[in-house]
């Protein structure tokens, strides 16, 4: 398992991964935005303001995602010594900041007709900006730390200290009194959420899975490419 991971083995995989995406990815992108922006209804409450949930949510669940990657591959990173589970959160942290900032934007724009104000110190909001600050430490750190060893361990760190907030954000909207509506989808009960709103979140959903794989495999492949020139230095 850990021979096919290593970067060596990788390499050749992720062009064809790429090509694989981009053949079929303005395809579904064309489907999603037609059933999001013309097909689903608008909200009987909130209008045509609902769908920016389609852009909100699964760039939360996508920064989220990222960042309990980093944070289990830190920890086995710290147990086993495998270089490429760094190369890994190196490419992931971008993308994960992306996503949570894109989510803080959106959620901001979502919550001007909803809640009346751009911004509001609750919880759920304030655990997300947390999740931003801890991203852009990670990255920090991996850019200004030149040591890769000290690096490696500098960031582990901050990813795993960061996981503690992974919770916080979940249960947000259950442990204290929010303005942010409490979880309509759960994986293991019932929906609130029609049929008619699910499909173009989901559809959403599989386009931004798609563009993340996009980036991180150009990312990844890039590091992988800085790690072999840094060896052949060192040769």
């Amino acid at each position: 398992m850990i021979k096919f991971i290593l970067p060596s083995n990788t390499f050749k995989f992720i062009g064809k991964i790429i090509e694989f995406i981009n053949s079929i990815f303005f395809l579904i992108l064309i489907i999603s935005l037609t059933f999001a922006l013309f097909l689903s209804p608008p909200d009987y409450l909130q209008g045509d303001a609902v769908r920016i949930m389609y852009v909100h949510v699964p760039s939360a669940w996508i920064g989220l995602a990222c960042f309990t990657t980093i944070a289990v591959l830190s920890i086995l990173n710290f147990i086993f010594k495998i270089k490429n589970f760094y190369l890994i959160n190196k490419s992931l942290a971008p993308l994960g900041l992306l996503f949570t900032c894109l989510a803080i934007i959106t959620g901001s724009l979502w919550g001007r007709p909803t809640w009346g104000t751009w911004w509001a110190w609750d919880a759920r909001l304030t655990s997300m900006l947390a999740l931003m600050i801890f991203y852009f430490i990670y990255i920090l750190a991996s850019k200004l730390i030149k040591d890769e060893s000290f690096s490696t361990k500098v960031c582990s760190f901050i990813a795993i200290v960061g996981s503690i907030n992974l919770p916080i954000i979940k249960y947000s909207v259950e442990w204290w009194s929010t303005l942010h509506q409490p979880a309509s989808i759960n994986i293991l009960g019932d929906n609130s959420v029609h049929s008619s709103m699910m499909t173009p979140l989901l559809l959403m959903l599989l386009v931004f899975l798609m563009y993340s794989a996009l980036i991180f495999l150009m990312k990844y492949k890039t590091e992988i490419i800085r790690l072999k020139k840094k060896t052949i230095k060192r040769l």
